[in-house]
Parts: structure tokens; sequence; C-alpha cells
């Protein structure tokens, strides 16, 4: 209750203690029951890995998804993205990057009024206006008090004690024989709540008694009997050693080589980097003098079994990965540095991060045979502490793996649009690579990258010298790859013509090599470039032969990407209704705060305008502003004038006073009431309304505007096909649709990322609602040809 109080009176709190004290778990607490609050959402950002200080704002930004748009970078994107939002910012161990810390903090504090800051260190910030709240450790039982006597509640590090130590023994309680012993036990440990937990997951395999024994033989070896050194440390650094000395040979192994693994590990990347023996001579060249004994290998089939048991131990925990059925586990930062110095002693440290490195540069390579490597395959987020660890282990080593992970690592920053330490990065490899392959890859993604921060000459400059590059190959996946970014740059500089050159020469050179996707992805992007230069037959006729392609093997990205390309070109060809089927797949698969929702909103608009619903055009227009203002990103030019053409065509149709309303409605609309509005959800308030008004609408017509619908339950959403009666909801929709095209239930189940189960009963509701049975008869009722269901 207290820290809620500081919380909601203060912008930063500062959570400061010992390691092992409690402070991540406190302030983790403290930050989901806040979430509902008027703090706005909290978001979590992890520092315990961060090796340089400078490097924090762009920890934050990709921590809160904060790419760098309008030439805007580092702590201006922040500042920027933030604004006036309301937030919750943890920050947690942030006592290794202090000063950094406190110059991010003070900076956002002062330019964004509706964030707060909670930090967790070891030390305070020391800036204005920060409130610091010593985290205590655990209540301990008086020397002359037995915890639980009299029925009294036992103290808060005997509870702890007693609550982990259930955990490996369930039928384990407090008596007299032992209640003493583990009040000890608590005293031993300062009431360190890890250090109390790590002791009390031995209670397996021990007895209290025993556990007490051990933690004063390992107090004296780490202080040579003196009680004078820095105690709370001491007591920590005791419990971890006292654990790591009951580990059995293998465990101590495993348990010490995944301290090189920063950002944590699955089962396989365990046992490529812990499994087998060390390698000898690797660290004693790498450190002369180091005259440990190489220690024997643990067999790659039982680093699953010692990492369950170092779990249970608390020497790993268990964090959310990619996959949900894949567990990931990760180190804590204080064992993991234990872990670093026994593998330093083991003489070990470098054979260790050799096999990392293997290991992350075989993943580096594994692009599953795609040309287009930086739009088809993105690196693994997981894996991005352990690349940045890595990169750094090899900058200044003559090692070849640096080209590769460097190259990886640049390629994740790319797609979360950290392009400034992307482009740095690739300056690296460009100065290093010897292999004409990795030199042409890099170029390419620098001028992707140079694309997106409208760097037009650099990013032509990169992309020419890409090709030159891959013509010296005489490969032709690289040079397919080299004229895509041609063709991508050129696009950029509004060079329409040469971009439909360099897109046409990627595609002949694409065709021979038989890979659908790639080929499907030249196919799209000459297909827009060509729409830009006015061939909108041939463009829509590349979509027709890549759009099946890109639906069912392309990332969500590139398919949304492509359903925009094939809405816009029917808005060329004038079909508004073709159109408008397009933007709302996308609507149906694309977030709608997000980069990848604005075209087909906008796209919506330009329909709505040329059908004459003047405020339906302007309310989506100015949704869609207001996002790009949130996510501070612009549209290209030539669709920019379209959406400008269609915000004056339909302000033509209304008096200025309407459309004036129908402009601020539209800029408070936001998630699902913007969902519902774009959708046409017949059981929204909004959509009601403006059917009633819309269309009625003259340059003369001055009828009330409504506003924003208002929150309700949500309700079908309306999709109209032709001569349809029945109204379906979007999924329905989508459904019968995909019905149409011919796709079995668990085709469309994997396009819509749905179980077939759930597939089957969308199916069931088309037919009750058309009246239909089968497949051809819903099929030709969604095209138009059937124009009347049967009842």
């Amino acid at each position: 209750m207290r820290l809620r109080t500081l919380l909601r009176s203060s912008r930063l709190l500062t959570l400061v203690g010992p390691g092992g004290v409690g402070k991540t778990r406190l302030a983790l607490e403290l930050a989901s029951r806040m979430r509902s609050g008027r703090l706005g959402r909290a978001q979590l950002v992890e520092l315990a890995s961060l090796r340089d200080g400078e490097l924090l704002p762009q920890a934050v930004a990709v921590a809160l998804g904060v790419g760098e748009r309008g030439g805007r970078a580092g702590i201006e994107a922040l500042v920027h993205a933030l604004g006036t939002r309301r937030m919750l910012l943890v920050l947690d161990n942030a006592e290794h990057v202090i000063e950094a810390g406190a110059l991010l903090a003070a900076t956002l504090l002062s330019r964004c009024p509706g964030l707060r800051i909670l930090i967790t260190s070891r030390e305070a910030l020391r800036v204005p206006g920060e409130v610091v709240f010593r985290v205590g450790v655990l209540a301990l039982a008086p020397d002359s008090e037995e915890p639980g006597a009299d029925g009294q509640q036992p103290v808060e590090a005997v509870r702890l004690f007693v609550a982990r130590a259930r955990t490996c023994a369930p039928d384990f309680t407090l008596r007299p024989g032992n209640a003493h012993t583990v009040a000890e036990i608590c005293r031993r440990l300062d009431g360190l709540p890890l250090a109390v937990e790590l002791a009390a997951r031995r209670v397996g395999s021990l007895t209290p008694a025993d556990i007490l024994r051990g933690l004063d033989d390992q107090l004296g070896l780490l202080t040579d009997g003196s009680r004078t050194g820095p105690g709370r440390h001491r007591e920590l650094g005791a419990a971890i050693d006292w654990s790591h000395r009951l580990l059995d040979p293998a465990e101590r192994i495993v348990f010490r080589r995944l301290s090189v693994l920063e950002g944590g590990f699955d089962a396989a990347g365990a046992a490529a980097v812990c499994a087998g023996g060390a390698e000898p001579g690797i660290d004693a060249v790498e450190e002369a003098g180091d005259g440990a004994t190489p220690a024997a290998g643990v067999p790659s089939g039982q680093v699953l079994r010692v990492l369950c048991a170092l779990e249970a131990k608390s020497l790993i925990v268990r964090v959310p990965g990619d996959e949900p059925d894949v567990a990931r586990f990760r180190q804590l930062s204080a064992i993991r540095a234990y872990g670093r110095n026994r593998l330093t002693e083991a003489g070990e440290l470098h054979a260790t991060w050799h096999r990392a490195l293997d290991r992350l540069a075989e993943q580096a390579a594994e692009d599953h045979g795609s040309v287009f490597a930086d739009a088809a395959v993105r690196p693994s987020a997981m894996e991005r502490e352990n690349l940045v660890a890595a990169v750094a282990y090899t900058t200044d080593r003559p090692d070849p793996r640096y080209v590769p992970l460097a190259l990886a690592l640049a390629r994740l920053h790319y797609h979360q649009e950290q392009l400034t330490p992307a482009r740095a990065l690739l300056a690296g490899v460009l100065a290093r690579a010897r292999d004409d392959g990795a030199r042409g890859a890099a170029l390419a993604l620098a001028t992707r990258s140079a694309c997106l921060q409208a760097d037009h000459g650099a990013a032509l400059a990169f992309a020419e010298e890409a090709v030159a590059v891959a013509r010296t190959q005489r490969r032709a996946s690289a040079t397919a790859n080299a004229l895509d970014a041609l063709g991508a740059a050129r696009l950029c500089r509004g060079e329409f013509a040469e971009a439909v050159t360099a897109f046409a020469e990627c595609l002949d050179v694409v065709r021979p090599l038989a890979r659908p996707l790639d080929t499907a992805l030249c196919q799209h992007h000459l297909a827009w470039a060509q729409l830009q230069t006015g061939r909108v037959a041939a463009s829509d006729a590349l979509m027709a032969e890549c759009l099946p392609t890109l639906r069912a093997e392309a990332p969500a990205g590139q398919v949304t990407a492509a359903l925009h390309t094939a809405g816009a070109i029917r808005l060329a060809q004038g079909d508004t209704g073709g159109a408008e089927e397009l933007f709302v797949e996308v609507l149906l698969q694309a977030p709608m705060e997000s980069y990848h929702s604005l075209y087909p909103l906008e796209g919506l608009a330009i329909a709505a305008a040329g059908r004459g619903e003047a405020e339906r055009a302007l309310r989506l227009c100015a949704a869609a502003s207001e996002i790009r203002r949130r996510i501070d990103t612009e549209p290209e030019a030539h669709w920019q004038r379209q959406v400008t053409t269609a915000t004056a065509r339909a302000r033509e149709r209304l008096r200025p006073a309407t459309a004036d309303r129908a402009v601020a409605a539209g800029r408070r609309l936001r998630g699902e009431r913007l969902t519902g509005y774009a959708l046409r959800r017949p059981d929204s308030t909004f959509v009601r309304r403006s059917a009633a008004t819309e269309g009625s609408h003259s340059s003369d017509a001055e009828g009330p505007v409504p506003g924003p619908p208002d929150e309700g339950p949500g309700g079908a959403d309306h999709y109209g096909y032709p001569g349809a009666g029945p109204a379906l909801t979007a999924r329905e929709a989508a459904v019968a649709r995909l019905v149409a095209e011919g796709l079995t239930n668990r085709q469309i189940a994997t396009h819509l990322g749905l179980s077939p189960s759930t597939v089957g009963g969308h199916l069931d509701r088309v037919r009750d609602k058309s009246g239909l049975r089968t497949r051809t008869q819903i099929a030709l009722w969604i095209t138009g040809r059937n124009p009347r269901p049967v009842r």
C-alpha cells in the first residue's frame, strides 16, 4: 500500500537494495497491481545483460516497440513516441548503467508529462524528483523465539523457506525439532529472499541441520573466518556457492557454461553450448598461464535432465519464449556472475564461448533458402541479447564469425526499426567482410535501412555497389537480392520507371530458381512499381499470379503489403467494392493501431469517397491521420496524393461545419470502436447513425454528425457480398471467401491462424445464415453468381 501511494504521488520511484533482496519481484508485483489504474499500461525493460549505457535508449525503444521514424533516433524517438501518453516504465537492474539511467530518466520525465518510471537498482539515481525506497530483507525471528510457537504465524523469512521447501518435499512442516534450525538458517542468510530460496530447495535431499552446517562452513571459506566483509553480499555468495558445491559433476559443468548465454536459452541451445568436453588449448591460447584442467564432457542427451535439475534448485528460472511449446530459461544476474567466475576458474571460458558462437552463427546462416532474407527471415528477438554479447566478444578478435553474427544482429535491428545501430553494425561488416556474398548481403540490407531513414543518396550508392558486387559473384540469388534493393532505392527516390527496370530484371533472375515465395515477393514489388507508372493492367496480372502464394507462405507483414497493393489496383480500376474487400481482409489480420492498418484505413476512405460516402471518408482519413501522428510515420508521396484527393472530394460534398464535425469524430475513433466503424459492424451506434445520414448529405446538407460510438459489447462484423441478404461476421465472411477459392477447412485454418474445428464452426454459421448447404452453393453466393440465398 505504501509503495502504491509513493508511485501515485511521484513520477520516479527507485527500489534500492542488495542483490537477491527481491527488488525485481516487488517491482513486477507493484506494476501488475497498478496496471489498470490511472498510470496507464506498464512496460518492463530488463537491463541485466546490457553492456553499454549508451545503448540504454535503444534497449528501451526495443521493449516499447518504438522505431526510428521521421529522422528521430535514440532519446528523441522515445520522447516523440511517448508524448503525453500515460505509461509506467519499469527499468530493472539499472545499477551498472546508473549514469545513463539517470540521464534517460531526467530527460523523459521532463518532456513526457504522462510518464512514470519505476527503477530497481543497488544504488539511487540521484536526480531531482527521485523518491528512493530501500527494500529491506525479510523479517526474521528473534534469537530467543522459536517460529510458530504458541500458534503464532511464522515470520516472513521462515514462511518463504517453508513454501520453497514444500516444492521439493511436499510433506515438510515446521515442528519443534526443526523450527529453530530453520529460523537460524534464515538469520545466517540475513533474510535475503534469493539466498533463503536456494537453501530451502535442498530440503528434499538434506535436513535443515545439514543445510545449516553447510552454510556455516561456506561462510567461513568466503571470509577466512572473518565476519567483517560486506554482510549481505557475503551471505548471498555463500548460498550460491554452497548450492553449487552440492551439484553433481554434470550439473556443475552445465551450470557454469550456461553463464555465457546472457539472453537466455532453450534446451537445444543449452545442449549446443554445454554438451561435450572442454577443448584443450583454446583457453590456454586466449589466456596464457591458466593452469586449470579441462573438465570431462556432458552427453548431449543429458542436458535437458540437468536443466530440469537446475530449475528445481532455483539456479535457473523459466521465462516466456517465442514458441509456447518450447521452454526457455535464464540465469539471474547474480547467479550468472557466479557461474562466469567458475567457468573462468575451470579454464573453459573461451572454449564455451566458441561453442556459443558456433551455435549463433549457425542460426544466423539459416535463411531457409530465401533469396530475400531481409524480408522473409527475421532472427528471433529472444536471441537479441545473446547476439549482442557474441558481437561484443568477437569485435576485437580476428574471428570470422563476427561477420555473420553482426549481419544477423543488424537484420534484427532492421526489423525492429533500430536503423542507426543497424547501419553502424553494417559499416563494421563492410570493413571486415572478405567474402563477396557477405559483403553483398550487407550492402543490400544497408540499402533498405537507408531507404527507411530517407537517406536516398546513400541508399542508391549502397544498392549500386551491391549490384556490382553481386554480378562479380555470378550467383543468381545474390544478384536478385541486390536488384531488389536497387528497385527499392529507386522507389524511395520517386524514380518509378527505373524501379520497374530493376524489379523486372530481378524477376527474370528469380524465376529460373523455382522458388515460389521469392518469385511471388519479386512479382509483388514489380506490380507496385508498375502501378506507380500507370500500368494498371500489368500490375493486376502480376498480383493475380502472386497473391495466392503470398497468402499461403509469406510472413504476415508481406501479406498485408500485398493486399494493400491489390486494393490500390482495384481503386485504380474504379472497383471500389473489390478494393474494400481487400482492405477489410488486411484489417482482419493487422492490429488497428499498427503501421499495417494505416493503408487499408486510408484505402477504405478513398473507396468511400468514390462511392459518395463523404462523412465516412473523412472519418476514416482523420482516424488514420491520428494513428500516423501517434506512431510517427508518413505515407509515400503518391499514396498521400490519393488520400488528399479523396479528402478534398469528400469535403466538396458537405457543408464546412458538417465536414469539420466528421473529421473531429474520426480523430476520436480508436481501438475497437475504429475497427467496428471501418468494418461496418451493424450493431455499432456509430454505424447505424452513419447509415441514416450517409449519402443524403450533399454540399448543401447540414445534418447532425454522430460522435464516436459508445463502448459496448462487440457484435457481428457486417460484410456485404453481391446480393447477400444475411449479415456475416468478418470472420465468417473471410471463411466463406476462402471456401469460394477452393481451400479446405485445414488450409483455411492455416491461413487465418485458427483451428480446423473453429473454421468448421464458422462455416456452420454461414450455412445457417444463408440457408445454403454445400460448399459449391456458398462459393456461388459469395462470388455473386447466385444472388438469392435459399432460405
